[in-house]
């Protein structure tokens, strides 16, 4: 991809800029490493033997790749293969030096993936998921074998992880029907149960558990686990076998999750409070917990190296993200021109009808009122940080404010701010939006005429129903790869997602339909006044594109404002031009229909 630097504005060259994520190296191998570039203009897998400095790029695929996972001894890089975006494929297996790509369980037909764990001998434990069958999980005693059914149930699960010595797995499961909160087994590779964990009580106890991993340790049979019996996720460390739970006094508010480091003697862990993030490292049997040193702002990974060291990729809403490591270098500088730095984030606490709501505040410079973009995150259960993003640098760029609102349903607030989100669905989140707007009305920072609700994914889905349910309080709409049609999503849509959305609005749309209607954008789209620019995936397996034309075409029949744009990919993009092509079209709609001309430094959209 080549560009003239000159004639691009920041807002593309923060898009083009290459970034690589954080490198994941093989656990007995640890020089050979694997991560995911934007380096050719389409994010893909790359594969990096730090001895040596080399790297090479192990997938080239239209639409790009980002799953991928080295096997233990760093001898091969499995891949999942989708077809453009549709997450339903099959893993695949390339040599870490380079060769062709084979099937790795030519046994097992396409599916969803459901979590996947290499062995040090060469096996493999495969999670799947499919509507017809719902979960299954398979070991593959040695590569090309036949796989073996060891788990299968009609809810979600997914493979958590597989002990050093491959005698133990460890499976999240959701058996008792909450898809929200999972409970935890940990079965031989036979299939046999060795021991259970299991916070719900059977579904009637809204309390869940995670797997963070077995110790990395031969003959260790000690398993990291995440649980939220104190309100909040926060790690222990439970032994299935000799039946016992340790409680780590980590006392630190939000949520902090943790990993071992490589001998197992301490524990890196991950602290996340109030849309910022750091680091610390503890080691079991201590008082507490020691301060790992990061700068201020998100750190969106970390491991911790042989040599004690820990890496760890960062940003912050100003500065753009880098790959650092404790020892104070760069761990992987990517070539190329740098993405522009934009401006830092602002705290707004905000009273609201289930509490204080959080919302973080960038805006140009000058004196407000400002056109204001609200840009609703997704998840639903996610949170916006004070992290690089260069959708809301773009809207700083060209005038506007930009709101993101940590909804309740949102993670790093607590238990039971997340699990807020019941049955009323979409209309809690609204109500949180909508007190946060007020305020930034009241407080001078957004014109209360120029106010536009956007977001994608779950955003996308707020920002549909939020035109809907507050046509007044809105003048201008983006929805990207919305749900549209709650029944027609639910009954299209992945089976993984189709349990959530049961556990979310307490069953499906034939067992509570008045929930599913009260929670659905079609339901109040006569309603939407406001211009709306829509756009959508035609293989999104999330958010399927049968309930987004069922939304349009009832926008066209009444003749309402709006624009569609489709694009050959799934939930979204990961082809970089493809994803400035959008950005420039939300831009371009929205400046067409609040005022300001056309896109500084940018040609016009193509056509839709």
């Amino acid at each position: 991809m080549t560009t003239d630097a000159a004639a691009v504005p920041d807002w593309e060259m923060r898009f083009r800029a290459p970034r690589v994520s954080l490198p994941d190296w093989a656990e007995d191998a640890p020089d050979r490493a694997l991560f995911v570039s934007n380096a050719t203009g389409t994010y893909e897998l790359y594969a990096w033997d730090r001895s040596s400095g080399r790297q090479r790029q192990v997938t080239d695929r239209p639409n790009g790749t980002t799953d991928g996972v080295l096997t233990p001894d760093g001898e091969a890089v499995w891949w999942f293969s989708d077809t453009d975006g549709d997450e339903f494929g099959v893993w695949m297996r390339q040599p870490f030096g380079g060769g062709e790509d084979e099937p790795a369980a030519p046994g097992l037909a396409p599916s969803y993936p459901a979590g996947l764990a290499i062995g040090r001998d060469g096996s493999a434990v495969i999670g799947r998921s499919t509507d017809e069958d719902g979960t299954t999980i398979h070991l593959v005693p040695t590569p090309g074998a036949d796989p073996v059914e060891i788990y299968r149930h009609r809810e979600s699960a997914g493979v958590g992880d597989l002990s050093h010595d491959g005698t133990l797995i460890a499976l999240e499961h959701t058996e008792h029907g909450d898809a929200m909160h999972s409970a935890l087994r940990v079965v031989r590779p036979d299939g046999s149960t060795v021991a259970e964990l299991d916070d719900t009580e059977g579904g009637t106890k809204e309390l869940g558990l995670a797997v963070l991993g077995f110790a990395p340790v031969a003959g260790d049979t000690r398993l990291l686990v995440g649980h939220q019996r104190r309100g909040r996720w926060e790690p222990m460390i439970w032994d299935p076998v000799a039946g016992t739970e340790t409680a780590l006094p980590v006392d630190l508010p939000g949520d902090v999750g943790a990993e071992w480091y490589p001998d197992g003697s301490a524990l890196l862990v991950e602290h996340s409070f109030e849309a910022r993030s750091e680091l610390w490292r503890y080691e079991p049997g201590t008082p507490e917990p020691v301060r790992v040193e990061t700068p201020a702002g998100t750190v969106s990974g970390a491991t911790a190296r042989p040599d004690g060291t820990v890496e760890y990729l960062w940003s912050s809403a100003a500065q753009p993200p880098v790959v650092r490591s404790t020892s104070g270098a760069v761990v992987l500088d990517p070539p190329g021109a740098k993405a522009p730095p934009s401006v830092p984030v602002q705290d707004a606490w905000v009273e609201g009808p289930g509490g204080r709501i959080h919302a973080l505040v960038q805006k140009p410079a000058g004196e407000g009122p400002f056109p204001t973009v609200f840009e609703i995150h997704g998840g639903p259960t996610w949170h916006d940080s004070d992290a690089f993003a260069s959708g809301p640098a773009a809207w700083v760029d060209h005038g506007f404010a930009v709101v993101r609102v940590n909804y309740r349903g949102s993670t790093g607030y607590g238990r039971a701010w997340t699990d807020a989100l019941k049955h009323r669905v979409g209309l809690i989140e609204l109500e949180d939006i909508a007190a946060v707007r007020d305020w930034s009305v009241a407080s001078g920072l957004a014109d209360p005429e120029r106010l536009v609700l956007a977001g994608g994914s779950w955003g996308g889905y707020l920002t549909l129903l939020g035109l809907g349910t507050q046509p007044d309080s809105w003048a201008l709409g983006l929805a990207a790869v919305p749900v549209a049609d709650y029944v027609t999503a639910y009954h299209d849509e992945m089976e993984a997602l189709k349990a959530m959305d049961r556990t979310l609005l307490g069953g499906t749309p034939e067992e509570v339909p008045e929930r599913f209607e009260a929670s659905s954008p079609l339901t109040y789209v006569d309603a939407v006044r406001a211009p709306l620019y829509i756009s959508a995936g035609v293989n999104d397996p999330r958010c399927p594109i049968r309930q987004v034309e069922n939304y349009v075409d009832r926008l066209a029949a009444r003749g309402a404002v709006h624009e569609v744009y489709r694009y050959d990919a799934g939930h979204g993009s990961l082809v970089v031009e493809e994803r400035i092509k959008q950005v420039r079209l939300e831009l371009e709609f929205a400046l067409k229909h609040l005022g300001g001309g056309a896109v500084v430094g940018a040609p016009g959209p193509e056509a839709a």
